[in-house]
């Protein structure tokens, strides 16, 4: 086990959550390639986006299906600029690559929105810090994990 993932699994036991990661037969780098491996609609993937706002980070649990409005986002936390963050901004915020960035385990707890489109569904797989790890959690889970706000993000 890599030890990122030791991070996310310990974060997420003490949020109070049981566990359930799952260590795919490839990388998965992308919703699509997250949800072919799992066997899931793409919209059930809950892609942790890190944004750049106003220089700060802001972690965004969009579902795969979705194409995040930064212009919204900006608006919904009241930012005068949203834009998408580079890998450096990623890992430096995360501790984690992008293609891998859980939705907890940071080195500091992130401002958080998480897309109310993944409410629909009774499980969401989110990355468990490496692009080879998912796991399972509600939506509720993922909610109390980030510390989140649901919101729409697109």
């Amino acid at each position: 086990m890599h030890p990122t993932n030791q991070v996310v699994l310990d974060a997420v036991t003490a949020a109070g959550i049981e566990p359930r990661m799952v260590w795919l037969d490839q990388h998965a780098r992308t919703a699509a390639l997250a949800a072919e491996q799992i066997g899931c609609e793409v919209a059930a993937i809950a892609n942790s986006l890190v944004f750049d706002r106003d220089g700060e980070p802001l972690l965004v649990m969009a579902s795969g299906a979705a194409r995040v409005d930064t212009d919204l986002i900006a608006r919904t936390v009241d930012a005068q600029r949203v834009e998408r963050a580079s890998a450096s901004f990623v890992r430096e915020a995360t501790g984690m690559a992008i293609g891998g960035v859980a939705p907890a385990g940071h080195p500091s707890r992130l401002p958080a929105l998480v897309d109310v489109d993944l409410e629909r569904f009774d499980e969401v797989w989110a990355a468990g810090g490496t692009p080879d790890t998912v796991m399972a959690l509600t939506f509720e889970q993922l909610v109390r994990l980030t510390g989140g706000t649901p919101a729409r993000v697109r």
